[in-house]
């Protein structure tokens, strides 16, 4: 009896401890990586293709460098999620639609960090530059689907129905490798950018091919040319043959990146969040932030004909000074910002060590330091939350946190 009661305390202490070394898994709406449901069997194996790719860590022995940022994508989206003021990039070198001046001078991006026998780039004297914090990965495939006219059907540069809204698509000047869709539409050879924190890469494989080169320094097929530190020029290349991606890993990324799940909106019945929700309509931050969009048909199906809720518009918006960094890309202006997805927020913290780190350059520690951040266009719904009472302000608040 004695052993048997023993073998009984026994089970229950290791029960008890293994709750508390091992816990539930999240739930699926609490984590940001995954597949979107109806997926077949060879794309789900495409998307594990991809996830591998995506976190694969470079070193100089497989094309790191010779000056980088980071060692893989995976370093600066863990979970998928957003990046960390550790992971922070520096764009610089272009203060207006004119063009970037100081691609021969390392531009687009500060590569900070160098493998041995190379010096990591400064940035150059005078340089306009902005910090911009790495974007969440999740639900892209959705945003990617939808075609320019959608787009373009909520743009309303003179704000002709004035709102003080006026967004605006970013025309970029696309790479070499760009294939247009049948749903791109062109303007003076240029085409909608609806990527990144200006909107300056129009597709996933224009995004994907520059993170490569850009963020680790690898080169690919699409751009086989390794990045310069041009201040120190005499220093050689690195040895590793180019492309130092093949062109299928390149691909599986960007499929991996298209079908991952979209953010799902969590605490929906809870009263006060119905109710920031309507608040959130009332002061007209869906005017820009715009919940809902449905998908056309597409070539994986299950993109197709999807209605999902990532609460942007894509489009640029004026935000005023405060957020004038005096840097831009394409034909935007230094204080015209793409609308960011909401959808994910209440996640985000999962991935930045528990904090909130919020706007382009993770300046924002709070949802409402966001809030209260945004001027130009966003001014008047800034405003109108000013002047809301704090239980209105908290449920507003409660509401972004379950996107």
């Amino acid at each position: 009896m004695r052993t048997i009661i023993l073998l009984l305390l026994t089970s229950g202490i290791l029960a008890v401890s293994c709750e508390k070394i091992l816990p539930a898994l999240p739930a699926d709406e609490d984590v940001l990586d995954g597949p979107v449901e109806g997926l077949t069997a060879e794309q789900q194996r495409r998307f594990l293709d991809g996830d591998i790719a995506f976190a694969n860590e470079f070193s100089p022995q497989t094309g790191l460098g010779p000056i980088f940022v980071n060692t893989s994508c995976i370093s600066c989206h863990a979970g998928d999620g957003k990046g960390h003021p550790f992971t922070t990039l520096t764009r610089y070198g272009q203060a207006d639609s004119t063009g970037n001046t100081y691609l021969l001078a390392g531009g687009p991006q500060l590569q900070h960090r160098a493998i041995p026998g190379h010096s990591p780039e400064l940035l150059p004297a005078g340089a306009p530059f902005s910090k911009f914090l790495p974007p969440a990965n999740t639900g892209l495939g959705f945003l990617a689907a939808l075609t320019d006219a959608q787009l373009l059907a909520n743009a309303d540069p003179n704000d002709a129905n004035g709102d003080g809204i006026s967004g605006v698509p970013n025309y970029i000047n696309p790479p070499g490798f760009f294939v247009p869709q049948s749903f791109h539409q062109s303007l003076n050879g240029r085409y909608i950018g609806r990527f990144g924190r200006k909107a300056g890469a129009i597709d996933l494989l224009q995004q994907t091919v520059g993170a490569y080169k850009q963020d680790i320094g690898v080169t690919s097929e699409f751009d086989p040319n390794d990045p310069i530190n041009y201040a120190v020029s005499s220093q050689p290349l690195d040895n590793i043959p180019d492309p130092e991606v093949s062109t299928a890993d390149v691909r599986n990324v960007v499929f991996y990146l298209r079908t991952l799940k979209a953010p799902v909106q969590r605490n929906t019945s809870d009263a006060d969040v119905a109710e920031g929700k309507q608040l959130f309509v009332n002061i007209g931050c869906a005017k820009c932030h715009i919940p809902e969009w449905t998908t056309p048909a597409s070539d994986i199906a299950a993109l197709g004909n999807k209605t999902f809720y990532p609460y942007t518009d894509l489009l640029l918006h004026d935000m005023g000074p405060g957020l004038d960094d005096g840097y831009t890309e394409g034909k935007a202006l230094s204080s015209e910002w793409r609308t960011t997805p909401l959808w994910g927020l209440g996640l985000s913290k999962n991935s930045q060590g528990g904090e909130y780190f919020l706007m382009h350059d993770g300046r924002a520690k709070t949802i409402r330091e966001a809030i209260l951040l945004h001027g130009g266009e966003g001014q008047g719904s800034r405003d109108q939350f000013n002047g809301m009472s704090e239980t209105e302000k908290l449920k507003l608040e409660k509401f972004l946190e379950s996107l």
